[in-house]
């Protein structure tokens, strides 16, 4: 028997868009009917195209990343300058990134579509919905992330939890791109469970939700959890712009201390219950040695941060210890 390529393209069509008028739909919708047809079955294309968009965006978001720690010029803006990862980091930390991907989200991927469908999602359906539909969806998905990362983070600060888990994503104290998926495939799961969660959520109360405006909340957070991790904070970045929002100046002291900044997306959780307090006196104190240090070197200065930053980080040792040590005592007793 002879696979005829055209047939079952005639039949997908036939199957999936009977009825849909193709002149109405711009270049973008034609490329997703075409992708459908193409693989002809809707759980492989659905989750291919997820997978896909996952590895793209992901690496494609973090080359700029290793591109710039190779470049001196912009150390000035590194928040740690004195720890700029080896292309040896980058490759290990790659290999476990990978490593979850293809673990974790790749057997997984493929229940995507059937569960999706299963809520009322539409995923080959065109046309896409407009955006006055999708942003205020996208916010919620972001505001919903944000909390459900904010009390998972918490929970695997403690104990067994960080000592078996968590612990693997802090292996690096100053982190860079590539690091922001670098966890044990446990915690791919269950901090991932947030990014998913409030689309199924959503889409299962409301029956109003497309994979496309998934796929775009999608790509936004992966944006989001690698610029956090980049270990930069630029005069441009988007914290400066809007006050509320993370960023890698956030995210990176969190790391540093150990403590405190448990959220991805927005500083307001942190600041509401107070688990931000050792970042604000650290700012400040920042803030006073410069003013101090107005009329002092470039070099003076610098070493006056150094050490600021130094006596965090051993004092986020210290913390992290504490918790491997209640780990050790919860197993004893």
């Amino acid at each position: 028997m002879v696979f005829n390529a055209t047939v079952a393209s005639a039949a997908a069509t036939d199957l999936l868009y009977a009825g849909t008028d193709f002149t109405s739909l711009n270049w973008l919708e034609k490329q997703w009917v075409a992708w459908y047809v193409w693989i002809g079955n809707p759980i492989i294309a659905t989750g291919l195209m997820s997978f896909l968009l996952h590895e793209i965006v992901y690496f494609g978001r973090c080359v700029p990343w290793i591109i710039i720690d190779a470049i001196p010029y912009f150390r000035k803006w590194k928040l740690q300058p004195n720890k700029v990862p080896t292309p040896q980091e980058q490759w290990e930390c790659t290999k476990q990134v990978l490593f979850s991907h293809f673990t974790i989200e790749l057997p997984a991927i493929w229940l995507f579509h059937p569960l999706a469908e299963g809520l009322g999602m539409e995923t080959y359906q065109v046309p896409f919905p407009s955006w006055k539909t999708m942003a205020p969806q996208i916010f919620l998905f972001f505001f919903f992330e944000d909390f459900f990362h904010f009390l998972a983070h918490q929970a695997l600060h403690t104990g067994v939890l960080y000592k078996h888990i968590h612990k693997l994503h802090h292996k690096y104290s100053a982190p860079f791109g590539l690091a922001a998926e670098y966890a044990h495939p446990a915690e791919v799961f269950i901090l991932g469970t947030g990014t998913i969660a409030g689309p199924m959520l959503y889409c299962y109360f409301t029956q109003n939700l497309h994979i496309f405006t998934v796929y775009i909340w999608i790509s936004l957070r992966l944006f989001q959890a690698v610029d956090a991790h980049s270990g930069y904070d630029f005069p441009w970045s988007l914290q400066h712009i809007l006050p509320f929002w993370s960023g890698a100046d956030h995210h990176d002291f969190h790391h540093m201390a150990f403590t405190n900044n448990f959220s991805t997306s927005f500083r307001w959780w942190d600041h509401i219950f107070g688990t931000d307090d050792k970042y604000r006196l650290y700012k400040e104190k920042v803030k006073a040695a410069k003013a101090a240090m107005k009329g002092s070197s470039i070099e003076k200065q610098k070493e006056i941060e150094r050490e600021i930053l130094e006596e965090v980080e051993k004092q986020g040792l210290l913390a992290e210890a504490e918790v491997e040590r209640s780990a050790g005592k919860a197993k004893d007793e």
